[in-house]
């Protein structure tokens, strides 16, 4: 009687889905019964843990999502004790997960559960972060794609790294960078500038969003400016050297003019008939004491930006122990 070689059986990989919720009680039982779920069929040679973290939903969110866990063993639900924001949520998500890679998407049917082969096809061809850029955006008003164009390029012109326009947080990351994100203490924390600046392999794949299944939109005006000046001064120190180099600026043209008036009124005796009252001589002088104070905030700021940086506490390298060891394997 001959047996299976146990070597030869493979293990289907784990993939974790981290989908962050906040009162969805209007579409989310769909979304799991009629989108995630028959997605979820698309890929069978992979083995799936879904993980809804219910960010204090003050809806029945929280009721649904135990429903669905009780029905699915799939599921696990992660109940946090208020609302924290949804990248808390999502990585509370992220710590909880324990597949071989993980994909966060959202709970909404905007982040399209049938694109998941493609992006666990990249993270098999060797990508170790996959990432869903919007191409469209049904329902998108005009003010807010002309606002998203604008902080990208602000960001963009801003930063040390350089952001992929309309790039998203639905995106497949290996083990090994969800072990290197879980290494971030930041508070207030932008999940894909986190992700962004760990940097690893990484492959882009466009996807048109579809509309909400159903209710509005959690992210208020108010919200997505708080998220925008975040995300500028998570990912960039610049902002606090701007009015430092406006104050040098300043400190130059009015010492310059100074001088220049100087020269031509009382040394050789005002030749040009320019005549500059009393006034002007003053404004003159107070722009020259404005640019000292700015240019003192500059220096200030420098020091300033060694503090942030050392509270962020980042780890000062990320090793990509899959490159490495292609290398060794390679020599």
């Amino acid at each position: 009687m001959s047996y299976p070689d146990q070597a030869a059986v493979k293990t289907p990989p784990l993939i974790s889905l981290v989908l962050p919720v906040y009162n969805e009680e209007a579409g989310i039982a769909q979304f799991h019964d009629q989108i995630l779920a028959p997605a979820l069929m698309l890929c069978p040679d992979e083995s799936f843990e879904i993980i809804y973290v219910d960010d204090g939903s003050r809806d029945q969110s929280q009721a649904i999502l135990a429903g669905i866990a009780s029905r699915d063993p799939r599921v696990q639900l992660v109940s946090l004790s208020r609302n924290f924001g949804k990248e808390i949520a999502t990585t509370a998500g992220i710590s909880e997960a324990r597949g071989d890679a993980l994909i966060i998407l959202d709970s909404d049917g905007q982040h399209p559960p049938t694109l998941l082969p493609k992006l666990i096809a990249a993270w098999r061809a060797g990508a170790q972060v996959v990432v869903g850029v919007r191409a469209s955006n049904q329902g998108e008003g005009t003010v807010k794609r002309i606002g998203s164009k604008l902080f990208y390029r602000m960001l963009n012109s801003i930063s040390d790294m350089q952001t992929v326009p309309r790039s998203t947080d639905f995106r497949l990351l290996d083990s090994a960078v969800r072990t290197e994100f879980l290494r971030f203490g930041e508070h207030n924390r932008i999940t894909r500038g986190l992700i962004d600046w760990l940097g690893f392999e990484r492959e882009y794949i466009e996807f048109d969003s579809p509309a909400r299944l159903a209710g509005d939109a959690t992210y208020t005006a108010s919200k997505l400016f708080r998220l925008a000046l975040n995300s500028f001064t998570m990912m960039s120190l610049r902002p606090l050297f701007i009015f430092g180099y406006v104050g040098i600026a300043i400190t130059i043209i009015a010492l310059l003019i100074g001088i220049g008036i100087g020269v031509e009124q009382f040394v050789l005796g005002d030749p040009l008939g320019l005549n500059f009252s009393g006034s002007a001589l003053l404004s003159i002088f107070v722009a020259f004491l404005v640019g000292l104070v700015l240019t003192a905030q500059g220096i200030m700021a420098v020091y300033l930006s060694h503090v942030h940086v050392q509270a962020q506490n980042r780890p000062l390298f990320v090793v990509n122990q899959a490159r490495s060891r292609l290398h060794r394997s390679s020599e």
